[in-house]
């Protein structure tokens, strides 16, 4: 009796041990017949730990999930921060030379007002220079020429008109002049021979600086200017008149180019 008494105590115990086991708690051992009750207390509290471990690794689960979360945010901030350290230093460098321009364009216009004041006074030599080169030249369109300087003269007092405006119309009255040595022309005047005031219509052909010749409306009368002693020469209708008619036809485009024998004087030695 006594040994089965023992032997049952002895596989009570061994079941409590396993249970404990299994449940993953420290279970003591009994050393006497274990209840229904004792045993399902014992299975409660087991459950209750294993139902609280559970919930432990959710939170765990879901503090990692964060933990992961915020170490991709971090590193996506920091590759922004990079960024914008590399714009920002652009950046700097644009303002820097945007600053040097401005400081750049300041002192260029401290120096308008001096500029300005250096450009007038150019101008009115420049018109001076014109007009004595429009008397001394061949005077052809002698009106038109001198109408153009006196209208320059005009403009550089006028206070709507700005100095940079003054400087490209002289610049332009000179390249006019330029161009008049570098084609024909054939146009209407009326000359005044004797000095007395009496005018004669004639025809004009001019041939750049080097001819000036003329034509009466009747044909009868042909001649040249003289430079040199600034006065109207008097030729042989015979001898140029053809030759001057047909220059006259080919510069109003009458007829078609062609060479022409024309009463041109010799070039002067040069000073």
């Amino acid at each position: 009796m006594a040994i089965n008494t023992l032997y049952s105590i002895t596989r009570a115990s061994l079941s409590v041990a396993k249970i404990g086991m299994l449940l993953g708690s420290s279970v003591c051992f009994l050393v006497a017949p274990a209840s229904a009750d004792q045993l399902d207390s014992v299975f409660k509290v087991g459950q209750s730990k294993a139902a609280a471990a559970q919930k432990s690794q959710v939170k765990i689960d879901g503090i990692a999930d964060q933990t992961d979360a915020l170490l991709q945010n971090y590193k996506q901030v920091n590759k922004e921060i990079e960024g914008l350290r590399v714009y920002n230093a652009q950046l700097e460098a644009r303002i820097q030379n945007q600053l040097d321009r401005i400081a750049e364009i300041d002192e260029a216009m401290s120096q308008v007002t001096v500029i300005q004041r250096q450009i007038t006074p150019l101008l009115i030599k420049m018109l001076d220079g014109l007009e004595s080169f429009i008397g001394l030249d061949v005077p052809f369109l002698a009106e038109e020429r001198q109408n153009r300087v006196d209208s320059l003269r005009s403009n550089l007092d006028k206070s709507n008109q700005t100095v940079a405006e003054n400087f490209r119309q002289v610049l332009e009255a000179y390249k006019i002049e330029n161009e008049y040595g570098r084609k024909i022309e054939a146009y209407d005047a009326a000359i005044d021979f004797n000095g007395d005031g009496s005018e004669r219509k004639v025809d004009i052909f001019r041939v750049g600086r080097i001819a000036l010749l003329y034509k009466t409306e009747d044909g009868k009368e042909v001649g040249r200017w003289d430079n040199q002693n600034r006065s109207w020469e008097a030729l042989g209708a015979s001898d140029w008149a053809g030759y001057i008619n047909t220059g006259i036809r080919i510069a109003r485009n009458q007829a078609v180019k062609d060479i022409l024998q024309l009463p041109i004087s010799a070039p002067e030695a040069a000073q």
